[in-house]
């Protein structure tokens, strides 16, 4: 069993239900963010869930390369090692290229790719001298294929994770250490509680049970739910355009 847990972007959303939910399972829990205060409030309600485990809090802005690989060192001097690290921290900025957003689309890429790889090489130096260790990377169903306007570059920093992951899984084929890529349908969060219109909708707590039953069975790729999404992106590779076009 992975008893101590490293999640990134734990403040809100897909990270904040993680969180929960791996607390009710009894697992450690390192947590990080931007937003401390938040970090504060959820430790509380963690530890009220569940008095017997460890939570750890440190506030993170994944952006700041260097802060990432002390902070990790950091929680696993605390909890004595890193059983698994999630990375999770992500935004969703951004609108059609040529429109005058560049900022925007430049913050998504660095924060959703960059910082990411950040976090993986931090996470993945410290497995190494482990000798274990399980890495998960949070992908998105739209890593299967392009999409417009606002989720261009998203679905693009998404496809460069999913296609980071699995040169990493060949890497480290023949060490202890595992790598999945969880791949996201439309769940509900901060990220995208604006967005009205979206097929298969589900709530947090459904969505992040669902990632939690894909995490702990360690696979390579996995599309939460299952139903829709196994058989969705399945579908989407060989969608035209046209058909894709709907979905964002």
């Amino acid at each position: 069993m992975r008893k101590n847990i490293l999640i990134t972007g734990a403040s809100s959303g897909l990270g904040r239900e993680m969180a929960i939910q791996f607390a009710k399972k009894g697992r450690n829990l390192a947590l990080c963010a931007r937003r401390i205060e938040r970090l504060e409030e959820l430790k509380i309600q963690l530890l009220a869930i569940n008095p017997d485990i460890q939570v750890s809090i440190k506030a993170l802005d994944v952006n700041d390369h260097d802060a990432v690989f002390a902070i990790f060192e950091a929680f696993r001097q605390e909890l004595g090692q890193l059983d698994r690290v999630i990375v999770n921290a992500g935004m969703g900025k951004g609108a059609s290229i040529g429109t005058g957003y560049f900022a925007a689309n430049k913050q998504t890429a660095v924060t959703n790719f960059v910082s990411a790889l950040a976090q993986c090489e931090a996470a993945v130096g410290i497995f190494r001298e482990q000798n274990s260790g399980h890495l998960v990377t949070i992908s998105s169903i739209s890593a299967v294929r392009g999409f417009r306007r606002a989720l261009n570059v998203y679905a693009a920093t998404k496809a460069a994770i999913t296609s980071l992951s699995e040169g990493l899984r060949i890497d480290l084929a023949n060490t202890n250490i595992k790598v999945s890529t969880i791949h996201p349908g439309f769940i509900r969060s901060e990220i995208n509680e604006k967005v009205e219109k979206v097929p298969f909708m589900v709530d947090t707590e459904t969505g992040c049970k669902a990632i939690i039953k894909a995490i702990e069975k360690e696979g390579a790729n996995s599309y939460v739910p299952t139903w829709p999404w196994a058989f969705m992106q399945l579908l989407m590779r060989i969608a035209p355009l046209s058909a894709l076009a709907k979905m964002s």
